[in-house]
């Protein structure tokens, strides 16, 4: 997966993006290369700050660990020795999205056994402090030289990334510590207590520390820059309900916590306007402004509030293409790769018929009514360019790939047309039957178009070539074709797929070829091309196995969404509940575990919003707040036995509900006045 990384970001989904995203955290000029790999790195997260770090905690000036700020390398080493040893390593691991600690050992000189007397933590956050503390195991005061090996190159993350971020460049003392400047930037490592020396022509910091018998001693380090940044600040606390999840299985509760941490950490302001907020897509290599990621995002985090629905759809709005030609409406956004078959997809196309869906559910949800209406005419624009671009059986083709059509870009169209039709209906809008007529359209040409017949029941293809050649490959984009969008009362609209042919797909992605074990792979194994590192050619990508599980779960076909439910849930606790982008999509075994993609992002916002997506669908919540209304539709096989989610929020107001081991559901606490449909 050799990506363009500099611009901060590979595009939605793991594609390229070709410039600089609005609002991306700038990571300087770019460069192609191949990525290191990160799945063994301990990374810290509260952005615009990052601390990526190997399990030993060491910064030693190689490779890309460091502390980074707005995608600028302030400290590429952070070298700690004890009595002129270096500490031996014995744990290092993540406390929390933003913060990671390690725990070294050191056996002092003229020690009596072999019995270490000094235990060294290291506590790092993404903000830019470090506290080391020294602890003593010894029954007499030690006095101990330290000695801290700083430096840096102010290297950008994409340089860094490309292998080439430059030398390190020269330090002075300041103060309690020392400054490096370059390239328009400097950076400041402060020390309390102040160094007893410090050596800039080396970068070392010394002291000689005394340890109380049984006692400790700390120094903190806190990292600097005057590069202006627009820190994460309180308000990113309240745009996602502090949802909780308890029951039978402990893992729910670990993966919701995880997932939220981390999308919590991953937010950002729009520069223009800061009110409003979005995630990066994903850490260390995509921290910058992915549309079609962002809308999935949000979408998938409804259950716990609209805020990041509006502030998305608002952030979107605004790089919403005006004027009256071709892709008046659409929303831009860069190309990805769609694996061994395919050319590269628009993730605009896929964020423009986003667009209206996330507005249409966030309005069930409970955003309030002055936001939709403020929001609906950006919602029209994307309609009205879905319209102009589709033929005349409501197929859509995409620009920039010669008219080719994708089965899951017809699905989009779909959704968004059907629930578009509610939306307006709703806000008392015209045209609302004209696009439950275009959908029915769309639904007759689709099945008469894109399904292939064979002995086993056949398939729908991948897509269809302008010349009406179907491309028949197998892979994890037809869980779109299940993925229907939720209509007031409770209910899901109709699919593109008959109830016959429906029961086929669900067979095809629980069947072996698709279900690694681990999650639904982005290719089946008996394709041509199948590679279970590739990234869109058969790795398990977290994102499209959650859109499977609830597509087949509100289908009807709990037993395929249970075990590709449990299949991520077995991975998830594998990786510490930090689900990466994606992971190599090779058969599980018993006692075996999931086989990282090296170069994944870890934390990725889908991903984690997927880990939500996924324990609620457990519970089938589906509101109407204009209605006044809230059903459950939880899935009746229980498949994580009992639980409870609490914390969420419909129409605005604490919710929250318990699943039975039976599977009856029950709301434990609404808004007052909100009725229990059917």
């Amino acid at each position: 997966m050799a990506l363009s990384v500099p611009s901060g970001t590979r595009g939605a989904a793991g594609g390229r993006s070709t410039a600089p995203a609005p609002g991306a955290v700038p990571v300087g000029p770019r460069r192609r290369g191949e990525l290191p790999s990160v799945h063994n790195a301990l990374i810290c997260v509260g952005l615009p700050g990052l601390a990526i770090s190997p399990e030993h905690g060491q910064l030693t000036g190689q490779g890309f660990d460091g502390y980074y700020q707005s995608g600028r390398r302030l400290l590429s080493r952070c070298h700690v020795r004890v009595s002129g040893r270096e500490p031996v390593s014995v744990r290092g691991g993540l406390i929390a999205a933003g913060r990671a600690r390690f725990v070294a050992v050191v056996r002092l000189p003229g020690a009596a056994g072999p019995d270490p007397e000094l235990v060294v933590e290291r506590l790092r956050s993404a903000d830019g402090t470090e506290r080391i503390t020294l602890r003593s195991a010894s029954d007499r005061v030690l006095r101990v030289p330290v000695e801290i090996g700083l430096g840096t190159d102010l290297a950008f993350l994409g340089a860094v990334a490309a292998g080439s971020p430059g030398a390190e460049l020269p330090a002075t003392v300041h103060g309690a510590g020392l400054r490096w400047a370059g390239d328009g930037c400097h950076a400041v490592v402060t020390a309390d207590p102040p160094p007893e020396d410090a050596l800039a022509a080396t970068g070392l910091l010394r002291w000689q520390l005394e340890v109380p018998a049984g006692g400790s001693t700390d120094i903190e380090l806190r990292i600097r820059t005057d590069t202006p940044t627009r820190p994460a600040g309180p308000l990113f606390t309240g745009a996602l309900s502090p949802a909780s999840a308890d029951g039978d299985d402990p893992r729910a509760q670990s993966l919701l916590r995880s997932s939220l941490a981390d999308l919590r950490a991953m937010l950002v302001r729009d520069p223009g306007h800061p009110a409003d907020i979005y995630p990066v897509a994903g850490v260390p290599w995509r921290c910058g402004f992915a549309p079609a990621e962002i809308l999935w995002t949000a979408r998938m985090t409804l259950p716990l509030g609209t805020r990041l629905a509006a502030a998305a759809l608002r952030r979107l709005a605004r790089t919403q293409l005006g004027g009256t030609g071709p892709g008046a409406g659409r929303i831009p956004g860069p190309l990805r790769d769609a694996g061994p078959h395919l050319p590269p997809s628009c993730t605009g196309v896929e964020a423009t018929l986003l667009f209206p869906v996330l507005l249409a559910e966030a309005r069930l949800w409970g955003l309030a009514e002055q936001e939709v209406t403020a929001l609906l005419p950006a919602a029209e624009r994307c309609l009205a360019w879905l319209r102009a671009a589709a033929d005349e059986e409501s197929l859509l083709g995409e620009p920039g790939a010669g008219g080719l059509q994708r089965a899951e870009t017809q699905a989009h169209a779909h959704r968004a047309a059907v629930l578009a039709a509610e939306l307006l209906d709703g806000c008392g809008r015209p045209g609302a039957d004209g696009w439950r007529q275009w959908a029915a359209t769309l639904r007759g040409g689709f099945r008469q178009a894109f399904w292939i017949e064979d002995r086993t029941g056949g398939r729908p293809a991948a897509a269809r070539t302008p010349d009406g050649q179907l491309v028949p490959h197998l892979g994890a984009g037809t869980a779109h074709l299940l993925d229907t969008g939720l209509l007031g009362g409770g209910r899901f609209a109709e699919g593109l797929l008959d109830k016959v042919r429906t029961e086929q797909v669900a067979r095809l992605l629980g069947g072996p070829a698709m279900d690694s074990g681990w999650g639904l792979r982005g290719l089946g194994a008996r394709e041509r091309g199948h590679n279970p590192f590739g990234h869109r050619g058969g790795a398990v990508r977290v994102h499209e196995t959650a859109v499977a599980v609830a597509g087949l779960a509100a289908s009807g076909f709990e037993k395929e969404a249970s075990s590709l439910l449990g299949g991520v849930l077995a991975a998830a606790e594998s990786f510490g509940h930090r689900l990466p982008e994606m992971y190599a999509g090779v058969q599980r075994t018993e006692g075996g575990v999931p086989l990282p993609h090296p170069a994944a992002c870890r934390p990725a916002a889908v991903s984690a919003a997927s880990g939500i997506h996924l324990l609620m669908t457990l519970a089938g919540v589906r509101p109407d707040a204009p209605a006044g209304t809230v059903a459950l539709r939880p899935m009746s096989s229980a498949p994580l036995g009992a639980i409870q989610l609490s914390g969420l929020s419909v129409a605005g107001q604490p919710f929250s509900v318990r699943v039975s081991r039976l599977g009856l559901g029950m709301v434990e606490e609404a808004a007052a006045g909100l009725q229990l449909g059917l």
